[in-house]
């Protein structure tokens, strides 16, 4: 009996260790979607400007953290039920979470890398179109960057003027508002964003790629805790009672 009372104990623990699992892990799902939709709401403006920008990225995180948020909140059921099968269903699904989130935070390594070397062509086309209508959302995107970073042109203020066709210094290269960017040069920023730009990038995907690849390792935890306790499920019904 006391063997039994043993087991007993050991189930309560293994399902109160996943039920604390399943909840950190719904919380890591949240943080994967809000860094999604970050890349895609903030990031965006600077990765358009590369020519070999792609959308894949942020929609990658957007997606395996909408997964988590699904299958952490079944997994919750599935805990209490203490069905053997379910959790070992659960511990696929897991398994599958981990693949995706290890192969997200590789992809955008790559994919960052693969990212600025189009910079300095996606940069100088982005000014060759500025006064385009059809190109508002760059040219705005762009003074924003300038404005942001507090740089102007591509390597240098300079740039702009020296297009295949001439044109005017942008008022979001002025240090203050209301500058004659045509007249004053002392009163705009004269450092490019090329390297402004390469650097806030590389920032920002070394924490995006970092938390993902470090998130990726978590789901582990929660195949080994499930199998666990349905092989502990498994014990107590063959076990006799005295």
């Amino acid at each position: 009996m006391g063997k039994h009372l043993q087991t007993v104990a050991a189930l309560a623990c293994m399902k109160t260790l996943l039920m604390v699992f399943n909840f950190i892990f719904w919380i890591s799902g949240i943080a994967i979607l809000a860094i999604g939709i970050w890349m895609e709401v903030e990031l965006y403006k600077y990765m358009e400007m590369s020519t070999e920008f792609s959308g894949t990225a942020p929609y990658v995180l957007i997606g395996t953290g909408s997964l988590i948020l699904v299958i952490g909140s079944l997994a919750c059921c599935c805990t209490v039920k203490g069905q053997p099968v379910l959790l070992y269903v659960y511990g696929a699904f897991l398994a599958i979470v981990f693949v995706l989130e290890l192969g997200a935070g590789i992809s955008i390594f790559a994919y960052r890398s693969k990212l600025t070397e189009g910079f300095d062509k996606g940069l100088t086309r982005v000014m060759v179109n500025y006064h385009n209508d059809s190109n508002s959302q760059v040219s705005s995107d762009l003074d924003l960057v300038q404005e942001t970073l507090k740089c102007c042109g591509n390597h240098n203020a300079s740039d702009w003027l020296n297009l295949p066709h001439r044109m005017p210094i942008p008022s979001s290269c002025c240090i203050q508002d209301g500058c004659r960017t045509e007249e004053k040069y002392h009163e705009i920023y004269t450092q490019g964003c090329y390297e402004k730009v390469i650097d806030f990038l590389n920032k920002n995907f070394k924490v995006v790629a970092g938390a993902a690849i470090g998130i990726a390792f978590f789901p582990l935890v929660g195949v080994i805790l499930s199998c666990c306790l349905a092989s502990v499920i498994n014990k107590t019904k063959y076990e006799p009672m005295a």
